[in-house]
């Protein structure tokens, strides 16, 4: 097992930005993306970022809520977005909001959009129950052959991190997290019929007190990439892989002084793949926030990998 120390890519300006950022998402041209969830403990909007790794620059699009997510599509400068109940097409050149799917969990209470996956044109996202604590939030299928949106699961707390791989026989096998359970867990998907099998465990942390948040997969497939929300005050966060073979443990990516780390992704940066990290200061009190200078920062650490792996572009329905 292998221990790699990241380092700081960027330290965001404003409190707002730095409180909770997740999804990190190459967009090419030594540029990625993140969402920032959520301005501020009593926020109720968000943003996309885009960071240009090589100048260190951040531009943020505030969005008309809080996002879970935010993958490019097909259109420059134009992202598919969850945005608190809705899907949707937003533009980053003229602020414009387009949704494409509306109402999501209208038949529940308190719940919003949080993580989701691009797979073969198809949009696999989550909601979470904000008071983190009642099953009742769904898992969805958008199907692009139809444009349908089909309700896979309705017992999730907290939808987080997803990734969909097709097997040798052509099946679909859907990883997905539920973080307040602690689990990583995989189900068969059958597209066409939109359901999903039973649960399997892959990872189970129960016994820590870390909680599993955004994942992916490397870009083999054999392993999943996994941050760990820590809610207590170690003096390093961390990023874990583990095999999916047999669930080893093989490589831990820290994040010295910010202990909740959100979601992992691979970018080209000096000429290899490497891993950034996003992290945050959600639930932080003020003594908490002086033990952990870094906070809310975005790191980066290297990896073994030559590819980027998983991150196809959306393209707009």
């Amino acid at each position: 097992m292998k221990t790699v120390q990241t380092e700081i890519l960027l330290r965001p300006d404003s409190e707002a930005l730095r409180f909770l950022p997740e999804g990190p998402y190459w967009l090419g041209n030594g540029r990625i993306s993140w969402v920032g969830i959520q301005h501020g403990a009593a926020s109720v909007y968000g943003s996309i970022n885009i960071l240009d790794l090589n100048s260190g620059t951040n531009q943020s699009w505030d969005l008309p809520g809080r996002p879970g997510f935010a993958f490019p599509t097909e259109s420059p400068g134009v992202f598919v977005t969850g945005v608190e109940r809705s899907v949707g097409l937003f533009n980053t050149q003229d602020n414009s909001w387009r949704p494409f799917i509306q109402d999501i969990e209208s038949d529940v209470v308190n719940t919003i959009i949080n993580d989701a996956v691009v797979f073969d044109d198809n949009l696999i996202f989550g909601c979470k129950e904000l008071e983190f604590q009642t099953p009742k939030a769904g898992l969805y299928l958008w199907r692009r052959a139809d444009g349908a949106t089909i309700r896979l699961d309705r017992e999730q707390i907290c939808s987080n991190g997803k990734a969909v791989v097709r097997n040798t026989d052509g099946t679909l096998t859907l990883f997905d997290i539920d973080s307040c359970t602690k689990k990583i867990v995989k189900r068969l998907l059958n597209l066409e019929s939109g359901v999903v099998g039973p649960v399997e465990t892959v990872i189970d942390l129960t016994a820590e007190s870390v909680f599993p948040d955004g994942m992916i997969l490397t870009p083999d497939h054999r392993s999943l990439i996994v941050a760990l929300y820590d809610p207590g005050d170690p003096a390093s966060g961390a990023a874990r892989q583990y095999s999916l073979q047999d669930g080893s443990l093989e490589t831990i990516w820290t994040c010295n002084g910010s202990p909740r780390v959100t979601c992992p992704q691979l970018v080209e940066h000096n000429g290899r793949i490497r891993l950034v990290l996003t992290t945050a200061v959600e639930h932080m009190s003020s003594e908490q926030l002086l033990k952990h200078p870094n906070a809310g920062c975005l790191f980066i650490g290297d990896t073994p990998f030559e590819s980027l792996g998983d991150q196809p572009v959306f393209h707009s329905p």
